[in-house]
């Protein structure tokens, strides 16, 4: 394992970066994706889409498009509440990090989900299916963190154990991370 500053290992760094963004945001209660991501646009003043998608199957379950004037965020439409919402925060995590302004285009991936767009507007895509690149890890993290401290406001405290390591482990395990995107 890798380490940076102050002999800390790259998944501690991430997980102190991560934490100290999760903790600086401020979550509705009770908690939604969708009225975060409302809030979040708000911020940032400028508008994010939430497109559902259904039938999808090659396709990962959440994409970001970003645009000119807006951001999209389409999630798959056909999967539990849970699923949608993880996948929801997920996208907002790259916009929340900073992301797409270092993302490489995917405009084949935009073009089928999104066909009445001009190729021309379509600025970046973020459209993941391995997790081991560490924009993916961070979002991801980011993603899991928010969920958790949402739960922790209103029900019964989360398991404890290193849940951090699970989703790791998960997603080093298998290729890809819980939401397949």
């Amino acid at each position: 394992m890798r380490t940076g500053p102050a002999g800390r290992s790259e998944r501690q760094q991430l997980w102190e970066r991560c934490r100290t963004v999760a903790d600086s945001l401020q979550l509705p209660v009770p908690f939604d994706a969708a009225r975060f991501i409302a809030a979040l646009a708000e911020r940032r003043g400028r508008p994010i889409d939430l497109v559902p998608v259904t039938g999808r199957p090659q396709l990962p379950c959440g994409l970001l498009v970003t645009t000119d004037t807006a951001d999209c965020i389409l999630y798959a439409a056909d999967t539990t509440e849970l699923h949608q919402q993880h996948i929801l925060l997920h996208e907002a995590a790259h916009l929340i990090c900073g992301h797409p302004e270092s993302a490489p285009a995917a405009a084949s991936a935009a073009r089928t989900l999104l066909p009445n767009l001009s190729g021309a507007l379509v600025a970046r895509v973020l459209g993941r299916t391995v997790y081991r690149e560490p924009q993916e890890r961070e979002a991801e993290l980011l993603a899991s963190m928010i969920l958790h401290r949402a739960q922790q406001s209103v029900g019964p405290a989360a398991p404890q154990g290193n849940w951090v390591d699970a989703v790791f482990g998960r997603a080093e395990d298998s290729g890809t991370g819980p939401h397949g995107g």
